[in-house]
C-alpha cells in the first residue's frame, strides 16, 4: 500500500536511511517492518515544533500528556507481533497520533485502534485520512474493554502499560493469535511481554525492558 508522502520536506531520506541502519543494528530483523517504518512519515506524527527530530530514535511528545513511542520500541513490538504466524486483524489500544496504526496498516489487512482521549483520535483519524491509509478503523472508547464487535483479532498491541493486561483483551485474541504489551512490574520497572494463545492456554515471553505511560481506564470526553 503506497503512502502520500504528504510535507516529506520537512526531513531528508537521508535521516530516514539513518534512523533504517540504527534499527537494524539495534536488532529488527524483519526487512518489511523496516520498510514500514521507512515509509511511514513520522514527523507528521509529532509535534510540528519537534518534526525536524521525527527521525531520531527518540519518544516524542504530542500532546494530552502522551508520548510517540521510539521508532525502536515500536518496531519491536511490531516485529514480535508478526513474529510466528500470518497475522490478518490487529487490535491497538492507545491510537496516540496513529503513528503505530500507520506502521501496522503497511503489515496486516485489517488494524482496529481504540482511544480514550477524544481529542486524540480525532487528529488521528484526519491524519490518516489526509495520508490515504484506509484499513484503519478508530474508535474512542476505553481501551481496557478494546473492541469486542470486531473480535478475534490476530493481534492485539498495547501503547500504554496496565498493571496486568485486562482479561477482556485476552479473551478477544483469536486462538494462535498474539498480544504484546508493556506491563508494570512489582518493583515499578515494565516489561514487553507476548501472550500467544495456544490450544491449552495463554503462554507468556519476556521480551525486553520499556518504559511507556501508564495504562487508564474510561474513556475522556
Amino acid at each position: 500500500m503506497a503512502i502520500d508522502m504528504l510535507g516529506a520536506g520537512l526531513t531528508s531520506q537521508r535521516a530516514r536511511d539513518r534512523l533504517i541502519r540504527q534499527l537494524a543494528e539495534l536488532g529488527i530483523r524483519d526487512p518489511a517492518v523496516l520498510d514500514a517504518i521507512r515509509q511511514v512519515p513520522r514527523h507528521l506524527f509529532v509535534e510540528e515544533a519537534l518534526a525536524h527530530r521525527a527521525y531520531e530514535n527518540i519518544a516524542l511528545p504530542i500532546g494530552y500528556r502522551q508520548t510517540v513511542s521510539q521508532p525502536f520500541i515500536v518496531a519491536r513490538m511490531t516485529e514480535a507481533l508478526l513474529e510466528g504466524g500470518a497475522v490478518s486483524t490487529v487490535l491497538e489500544v492507545g491510537t496516540g497520533s496513529g503513528y503505530q496504526a500507520a506502521v501496522l496498516a503497511h503489515l496486516v489487512d485489517r488494524v482496529f485502534s481504540v482511544e480514550r482521549i477524544r481529542a486524540l483520535s480525532r487528529s488521528a483519524r484526519e491524519l490518516l485520512t489526509r495520508l490515504r491509509i484506509n484499513n484503519v478503523s478508530l474508535l474512542h472508547g476505553d481501551g481496557a474493554q478494546g473492541w469486542p464487535a470486531r473480535a478475534p483479532f490476530d493481534g492485539i498491541l498495547l501503547t500504554a502499560a496496565p498493571r496486568e493486561v485486562p482479561h477482556e483483551l485476552l479473551t478477544q485474541l483469536a486462538p494462535g493469535g498474539r498480544l504484546v504489551a508493556p506491563v508494570e512490574g512489582v518493583d515499578g520497572q515494565q516489561q514487553l511481554v507476548r501472550y500467544t494463545h495456544t490450544a491449552e492456554a495463554f503462554v507468556r515471553d519476556l521480551l525486553d525492558t520499556v518504559c511507556f505511560v501508564p495504562m487508564l481506564s474510561g474513556a475522556e470526553q
